[in-house]
């Protein structure tokens, strides 16, 4: 897919016309990154802007003792590394490559430029900020409340909402559209890949769902909002 299409199916850049989606497109590079490559860490400068193309990109912070957590992840179609661009301040975690992947890159200062004259996009861009800042505040509150199964529960369910495409048997069940190790998992919920691997045999052995080599499928959602309740 062109970029210039990529560009505008993105709810970011959905108020532009097609001329501005062109001028758009002319200020961008393309690059490819292998898996487990690392697009930028934390503390380098906030200089671009990344759309993916195509695969996904963790973004991953280490604590004090050098543990990893992963707090996002980014798939096609979105966008990545533009705290750093609103507020000048250097990169708030490292960016490496969850598989092979593809980005569109747009520099700070035409980023800059072209949000001065399309503040529709700003708004957007606002949105989308608010969206994420409501989405940690969710797993603050869920470590706080929750038990490990349901906290599990509740990331599978916002990858499908998030990844997620329906299969198309009629059943309800959703596909995942992501690659992930147990590992990733436990980093991103907050506990022990050992946890993670006992609750997933678990909703396994239930039929809830289904995981194959890092591939989920969802295939009683009810249940686990059930597990949530």
């Amino acid at each position: 897919m062109a970029a210039a299409a990529i560009l505008a199916q993105m709810d970011l850049f959905a108020v532009l016309t097609p001329e501005e989606v062109a001028r758009l497109d002319a200020r961008l590079r393309r690059r490819r990154y292998a898996k487990g490559s690392v697009l930028f860490l934390q503390g380098d400068p906030g200089n671009a802007l990344y759309v993916i193309e195509s695969g996904h990109v963790k973004m991953v912070v280490t604590s004090p003792d050098g543990k990893e957590l992963i707090i996002a992840m980014r798939g096609p179609g979105e966008f990545f590394g533009d705290m750093a661009l609103l507020d000048g301040e250097p990169r708030s975690a490292d960016a490496v490559a969850a598989d092979d992947c593809q980005v569109l890159i747009l520099q700070r200062d035409d980023f800059a430029r072209f949000i001065e004259t399309h503040p529709q996009t700003a708004m957007r861009l606002v949105a989308e900020l608010s969206r994420r800042i409501r989405r940690m505040m969710r797993q603050q509150q869920e470590a706080t409340l929750l038990d490990v199964s349901a906290r599990i529960a509740s990331e599978l369910l916002h990858l499908a909402e998030d990844r997620g495409r329906p299969v198309p048997d009629g059943s309800g069940a959703v596909t995942v559209d992501l690659s992930l190790t147990q590992a990733e998992l436990a980093t991103v919920i907050g506990v022990t890949r050992e946890s993670v691997n006992k609750w997933l045999r678990y909703f396994q052995r239930r039929g809830w769902i289904r995981w194959e080599k890092g591939h989920l499928t969802i295939l009683r959602p009810d249940e686990l909002r059930q597990r949530i309740a």
